[in-house]
């Protein structure tokens, strides 16, 4: 549905295709991470570090880290509940100094963090699905932007990179005295609250989960 946005938007316009899309991705996306909970235990048990010291401490900070790249989209909340005209942006702050493709290195580092603490043949397979998902969407995004942006993304992608701080350590990219001033919206605010909710909520999924018996 990404790949058909532009004729979509030409279609129905933007407020409706990102409402149609909601529709779609968002009962797809809860099955999915439903059946993920319930079946996260499932095939072989490939290795088992949960007692060793530390990994605790490095799958949470992974899992927390990895939502500043997943919902880098989220700048403007506004634009992501239809209220205002969705936009194709050409983000170049925040996060996006650090890896034009944040949802790419986020997703990584979620399945890194998962695959560590559960260590199962089902959870492998599913990270690595997952992480195909989200290769296909790097060229996809790329070829996307380049095909409604043109030039201006040329510029974008000369001046960032698509493997964290690539562009940093090149020279391309040059952060700003400030920098961590970009990250004091409301979006990542909102990110760091979502962040915390979602580990002190996972009982309560499980919960849930199993009762759908999905």
């Amino acid at each position: 549905m990404a790949s058909f946005r532009d004729e979509g938007e030409r279609l129905i316009g933007e407020r409706a295709y990102r409402v149609v899309f909601a529709g779609l991705s968002l009962p797809l996306a809860v099955s999915a991470v439903v059946y993920f909970i319930n079946h996260r235990y499932d095939g072989v048990q490939m290795w088992q570090l949960r007692t060793v010291p530390g990994i605790h401490e490095l799958v949470w900070g992974l899992s927390f880290l990895s939502f500043f790249f997943l919902y880098p989209s989220t700048f403007n909340l506004l634009e992501v509940a239809a209220v205002d005209k969705p936009k194709m942006h050409l983000w170049e702050t925040g996060i996006m100094r650090i890896t034009r493709h944040p949802q790419m290195v986020g997703q990584l580092m979620w399945c890194v963090a998962h695959t560590l603490w559960i260590g199962n043949s089902f959870t492998l397979t599913t990270s690595l699905g997952l992480l195909a998902h989200h290769l296909f969407g790097v060229w996809n995004g790329d070829r996307r932007l380049a095909a409604r942006y043109g030039e201006a993304y040329e510029v974008v992608k000369k001046r960032t990179s698509i493997v964290p701080f690539g562009a940093i350590l090149e020279g391309r990219q040059i952060l700003p005295k400030a920098y961590h001033k970009e990250f004091l919206r409301v979006p990542y605010f909102v990110i760091v609250g979502v962040s915390i909710g979602a580990y002190l909520s996972h009982p309560y999924l499980q919960i849930a989960s199993h009762y759908l018996h999905w």
